[in-house]
């Protein structure tokens, strides 16, 4: 389904990393009518904010990709505003949605969703086979509610709702918090900050073991817009970059691009998480579509993205909290 450059676009959570990756993709593509409100001007849990806005605007496509995430820390302490926060904020852009004839909607989830010890690669027919990883199970039962929000609109209602699941992501207008942030952001930040201070060692979070997968931003924004014009069906779809890469080897290299010099000490008292998170993308590589930008070259530009925060020159520095 090719749409035309006039389409009706809302992007919820258009300020976000995944949702900026997507309005700049939407803008390179031509696409002239994007919307976006900030948090001020339409709070997502209000859903009688959601349906006024959405009557009022009209949009043919929607993006789904507002929510509040964060990593082990955030989640484990706060269980309740995870799994609280992003039930509604799907709940309400879905229904509103379905309400006012939205012609097709992207929902996006998280890999988290797969049990813990789901059979690696992680296939889209694992979900809801096993437990889930316990350090982020609110966040994780939150958006298997989206995917199957979704599924039950088209069985019910026939409404082309699709869902994608990313595997873990990085990129521009990532969060630098280290209460709040992911693993690769984080480890940006310890880096950088004891280059700068001079120190001699960095301690990093469990054993370095386990495996992780990371596509750029601008890579699952390409994905998104892709499987918007491609596809169709019930069934959620991966999208990953193909390879995964250790910790200890993720904390190594961006330990290179920074510049820092000295010993990386791994504090073994602290969880590791999922032992390995990689995606099976078999189902959106067999449609054509294909990462482009590699893990250095995207810490590279990553860590571009923080130095701008770090020193100021951007204006938003509530990601970073220096």
């Amino acid at each position: 389904m090719q749409w035309n450059s006039n389409a009706r676009i809302y992007v919820a959570g258009h300020r976000g990393m995944v949702g900026s990756a997507i309005w700049r993709e939407l803008q390179r593509q031509g696409y002239s009518h994007v919307i976006g409100k900030t948090r001020e001007e339409l709070n997502l849990l209000d859903q009688a904010q959601v349906r006024k806005f959405f009557s009022a605007e009209r949009p043919e496509w929607v993006f789904v990709a507002a929510a509040r995430v964060g990593g082990i820390l955030a989640n484990d302490r706060q269980p309740a505003d995870f799994i609280y926060e992003n039930l509604a904020i799907e709940t309400n852009l879905i229904q509103a949605a379905y309400e006012t004839g939205v012609q097709k909607l992207l929902f996006l989830g998280s890999s988290c969703i797969y049990p813990k010890l789901a059979a690696q690669p992680l296939r889209e027919e694992s979900l809801l086979s096993g437990p889930l990883e316990p350090t982020n199970e609110w966040y994780a039962i939150a958006k298997i509610a989206g995917i199957k929000l979704c599924q039950a609109f088209r069985r019910q209602h026939g409404r082309d709702f699709i869902s994608a699941m990313p595997t873990n992501l990085y990129g521009p207008n990532d969060n630098y918090d280290l209460n709040t942030s992911h693993v690769l952001p984080a480890l940006i930040r310890k880096f950088h900050e004891a280059k700068t201070q001079g120190e001699k060692s960095v301690t990093c979070w469990g054993s370095g073991k386990p495996l992780r997968e990371f596509l750029h931003t601008d890579d699952l924004a390409r994905a998104c817009v892709f499987l918007m014009e491609n596809y169709s069906d019930e069934q959620f779809i991966n999208v990953g970059f193909g390879s995964d890469i250790s910790i200890r080897e993720l904390a190594e290299l961006i330990g290179r691009v920074v510049g820092f010099e000295g010993q990386i000490v791994w504090d073994t008292s602290k969880p590791d998480g999922t032992p390995r998170k990689l995606m099976d993308s078999s189902r959106i590589r067999a449609l054509g579509w294909r990462p482009e930008i590699g893990l250095e070259e995207g810490i590279r530009m990553a860590y571009t993205d923080f130095q701008k925060l770090a020193d100021g020159s951007l204006a938003d520095n509530s990601r970073i909290k220096l």
